[in-house]
């Protein structure tokens, strides 16, 4: 009889934690930065600039409006596909190089990345160097791809 018990409770503990590996899995991983102040950091460059949607960045593209897509990924990203006609600046060498690229201060420009974390600061980054005319595209890049806009490669 205490075999039988012991048996038992081996498998509903056994069972147990394969359930909890099992909802363990199913949880996506939430990114180390999602945990920290740089959290607040980007909450904070987000509700200190203007934000636009995907759409609104087709609509631009579609109409032809003389603006800047600044794509803030690393190359690598960047290189794997990006909107149509992006230039493309990294978000850890925006403050150097963006000149090269932008030159005018007054000149539109819609600025993304892969979550629109990094692209919020890069927003608010060009704001503070004088840049009047910087929006964040403020979805993930897979927001634009699951709507089916092109994607150039």
């Amino acid at each position: 009889m205490m075999k039988r018990m012991f048996v038992l409770m081996l498998a509903f503990v056994f069972s147990l934690s394969m359930v909890s590996l099992t909802l363990a899995q199913d949880k996506p991983k939430v990114p180390a930065w999602q945990t920290t102040p740089v959290k607040d950091w980007v909450a904070k460059a987000k509700a200190e600039i203007k934000k636009v949607t995907p759409a609104d960045v087709k609509a631009a593209i579609d109409s032809k409006e003389k603006a800047v897509i600044l794509d803030v990924r690393d190359p690598d990203e960047y290189k794997a596909g990006h909107l149509p006609g992006a230039v493309h600046v990294s978000r850890g060498k925006l403050e150097f190089t963006v000149w090269d690229k932008v030159s005018d201060r007054d000149a539109k420009i819609y600025v993304y990345c892969l979550t629109a974390a990094r692209s919020a600061l890069a927003t608010k980054t060009l704001n503070d160097l004088g840049y009047k005319n910087a929006v964040l595209m403020d979805a993930p890049f897979e927001a634009w791809v699951k709507a089916g806009y092109p994607v150039a490669r």
